[in-house]
């Protein structure tokens, strides 16, 4: 049985690389519901409505765990899904990387660099503050990190400028952020970049902290699959399937395959 794994659009495929990853012998069925990104401009009883949708048709297709690949969906429809979806295991991206970020902090600021409603939801500085009370958290929206990270290769020169303008004031203040988690999963295509250009910071990857739990999990769970076999990976998207092949490779790594466009909303 695969592991399931949704997103409003592309930027989950940073967690789908992490997961295969980390699981090599596992198979994975991945949804994109590209014709109504992006999740974050939505209702919270919206975003709660689509989420369901789309665990219901990962479900349908024989999934053996749900990993909500997006951070406004895991903010507002986790704990309804592990609800409504049990016994199968459900996955969110907030609480693994708080957890780390918090773990990694100690006692110095963090910043979460997120979309605009991620930011303003605040799910994050709410996991962050229940580790540790007393640190200091920061939150910076990003929104043109999205729009970099979907135009690849191509826009490179741009990035280093974008992320040093978005990041003034926070690493070079009287009290400069030690550590940065990425609160959005588009962002981790830059983490080598970040790490690069500011070696005295922490940079937490929230797609990379996912896998981590989703494996511990799952193991505690006797639900891995431990036979020595290839991977498979199928992929789902509610609009654009070529835009998603071309697209979705520079969050992957690699080249995205035949994509099969379906409809959520019935």
């Amino acid at each position: 049985m695969p592991i399931g794994v949704f997103d409003s659009g592309m930027g989950g495929l940073t967690v789908l690389a992490a997961l295969q990853q980390r699981l090599p012998n596992e198979s994975f069925l991945y949804l994109g519901d590209t014709a109504r990104l992006p999740y974050g401009t939505k209702s919270p009883a919206t975003v709660q409505r689509y989420a369901e949708q789309a665990a219901a048709l990962l479900l349908q297709r024989g999934v053996k765990a749900v990993v909500v690949a997006c951070n406004t969906a895991s903010g507002l429809a986790l704990a309804h899904l592990q609800t409504k979806l049990a016994p199968v295991p459900v996955f969110g991206v907030v609480e693994p990387g708080a957890e780390a970020a918090a773990a990694a902090a100690e006692a110095a600021p963090v910043l979460v660099v997120a979309t605009e409603s991620t930011v303003r939801g605040g799910a994050y500085q709410r996991a962050l503050l229940q580790r540790n009370p007393g640190l200091q958290v920061y939150a910076r929206a990003c929104p043109l990190w999205v729009t970099l990270a979907e135009q690849g290769p191509g826009e490179a020169p741009l990035i280093p400028h974008v992320l040093e303008h978005d990041l003034r004031g926070f690493l070079n203040g009287p009290a400069p952020v030690q550590t940065l988690l990425l609160g959005c999963t588009h962002f981790p295509v830059f983490a080598a970049t970040l790490r690069q250009r500011y070696p005295q910071v922490t940079v937490v990857d929230s797609a990379s902290t996912t896998a981590a739990q989703v494996q511990t999990q799952l193991q505690a769970l006797g639900l891995l699959d431990n036979d020595d076999k290839a991977s498979q990976v199928h992929f789902l998207a509610t609009d654009g399937g070529d835009r998603f092949r071309r697209v979705g490779s520079y969050f992957l790594g690699h080249a995205v395959p035949a994509v099969e466009v379906v409809d959520l909303a019935g």
